[in-house]
């Protein structure tokens, strides 16, 4: 599998996983859930899931890990969602390719248009954390059948 991997892709497999979450993950999640700004469900899935890595499915998809959404918030502040409710929302992870996906306090996930979080552009990718997640698993399988990576 390996070798054929390599043979269709042109560089050696990567890391790809889903990383349980350990106990100092769970206990961030709950410094997470105090954050005005975190969906209830972003906490319930850092509680049970520390990170995706899936570098080898296209340029990767990533949800960091808890402790670096706390820490990007710490340094660079909130995201600016945009329209006229001056919504704001946590950089969650990224797709590999220089855009970020960011959760706002309403549950609904945003993709940057580009790779700068300055004055974002942003579109919605996602109703809910449930159907993002939902978006990257058809990418994933969507990959694994012709080695299309999706649009995400």
């Amino acid at each position: 599998m390996t070798d054929d991997f390599e043979r269709r892709q042109g560089y050696p497999p990567g890391i790809n996983h889903v990383r349980p979450a350990a106990p100092d993950d769970q206990a961030t999640a709950h410094t997470l859930a105090r954050v005005d700004l975190a969906p209830a469900d972003l906490v319930t899935l850092y509680t049970g899931i520390g990170d995706v890595t899936w570098a080898d499915v296209g340029n990767g998809y990533f949800i960091d890990p808890a402790r670096d959404v706390l820490l990007r918030l710490e340094e660079y502040g909130a995201v600016d969602l945009g329209g006229h409710q001056q919504a704001r929302g946590l950089v969650i992870g990224s797709n590999g390719g220089g855009l970020s996906y960011v959760a706002g306090p309403g549950g609904a996930v945003h993709r940057t248009r580009t790779a700068s979080l300055d004055e974002p552009e942003l579109d919605k990718v996602a109703d809910d954390l449930r159907q993002f997640l939902e978006l990257l698993e058809k990418s994933l399988m969507r990959f694994i059948a012709n080695g299309e990576p999706g649009y995400l």
